[in-house]
């Protein structure tokens, strides 16, 4: 692996830990680039940092509770980092249209994020709520 595939390997390692677990606003304005576009991103949300914070903070934090994000494998080529993880956290809040539960759901993830600079530019995922789905039915008599 070259350096540069060791520093975006970091990079997304950082992420996962500081935005999508602990939050940090600050950690989203250093590691997301400008120019990012979200290519799976809900309909209406911006590029650039403004629509990590959209959906990270101001919609799956205020869904989810107790985030932890368990990385199982990464595969990285040049510029590019592919990341399967699974979130979990309690869920207290809609989340993707999916009805709060008030349990620990598991939303599985493969990640593949372009970077440059130490920045993310792209990004594009295949994510699995089927667990959340299940748990919000159950709960909610469904």
């Amino acid at each position: 692996m070259t350096a540069q595939e060791e520093l975006n390997k970091a990079t997304v390692l950082r992420f996962n830990k500081e935005v999508l677990e602990n939050g940090s606003i600050n950690a989203i304005n250093e590691l997301i680039s400008p120019e990012f576009i979200n290519y799976t991103a809900p309909p209406g949300t911006p590029n650039g940092p403004q629509g990590i914070i959209d959906f990270t903070i101001n919609m799956m934090h205020k869904a989810l509770t107790g985030i932890s994000v368990q990385i199982h494998d990464q595969v990285i080529e040049n510029d590019k980092v592919v990341t399967r993880k699974t979130i979990y956290g309690t869920q207290v809040g809609s989340f993707m249209g999916v009805a709060p539960s008030g349990e620990q759901v598991a939303i599985n993830i493969i990640d593949i994020i372009t970077l440059k600079n130490g920045q993310y530019t792209e990004h594009w995922s295949m994510r699995d709520i089927q667990d959340m789905i299940d748990k919000s039915a159950k709960a909610n008599n469904r």
